[in-house]
């Protein structure tokens, strides 16, 4: 299978295809993290060379609910926001057989159509929380391969699985425990905010889980 992993600078989900013996090149702007096929410029410039499966993982600057409430507040971002669809566009609507996008809950749900699955990497065996939404054209839906159930945290304090039913004594049950992954602090955010810079932050974020991308190579690497 010819697979085309687009804008991703990581190698993650192409070396998961690799592995699988299929022909997988990753493409973005920049340079590839682990070697190996990848095409460093515009996708758009590749994206009709015959692949069999794409999957992109397009920019979410201007597209992720967490941000779009600077459209109203700074010059340009809402156009930004209309670039960035219509990039979307183009990525859906490539002549690929078999297509998977990937971004977080935003824009793309209101201006083009709501994804066909949810997902969080401790669905995948990952320690990790971060809803991840997918858009398919003739591919299902990835199952759950290995569930991770967090850790229950109340008042920021850790709780075993049978206290954690009635919330920590410090809030008298008061307050609900709630599940907290690897990569949250006790209160849920997220521990790539700490002690980072904004490149580093954004390019932590972008890494696909390496337990989603062996998904992806099992399941959609055998279809016929």
């Amino acid at each position: 299978m010819r697979v085309l992993v687009a804008c991703e600078f990581s190698g993650i989900v192409r070396e998961a295809f690799r592995k699988k013996g299929h022909l997988a090149y990753s493409c973005d702007l920049l340079p590839t993290e682990i070697p190996g096929r990848h095409h460093q410029g515009d996708v758009r410039d590749i994206i009709n060379m015959g692949w069999d499966l794409m999957i992109a993982h397009p920019p979410c600057t201007y597209l992720a609910s967490s941000g779009l409430h600077w459209n109203n507040k700074t010059p340009g971002r809402a156009e930004k926001t209309l670039e960035a669809l219509e990039f979307i566009r183009i990525l859906l609507n490539a002549n690929i057989p078999r297509i998977a996008l990937e971004n977080p809950t935003g824009r793309i749900s209101t201006a083009i159509r709501r994804p066909d699955q949810e997902l969080q990497p401790y669905f995948f065996g990952e320690d990790a929380s971060k809803l991840t939404c997918l858009w398919l054209k003739n591919l299902p839906p990835l199952k759950p391969t290995e569930f991770i159930n967090g850790t229950l945290y109340c008042c920021g304090h850790e709780l075993d699985e049978e206290l954690g039913k009635y919330g920590c004594p410090n809030c008298c049950g008061d307050n609900i425990a709630k599940r907290r992954w690897g990569n949250q602090t006790p209160r849920g955010a997220d521990k790539a905010n700490n002690n980072r810079s904004a490149n580093d932050r954004w390019k932590i974020r972008s890494r696909t889980f390496q337990g989603i991308a062996e998904a992806m190579a099992d399941q959609w690497g055998n279809l016929k």
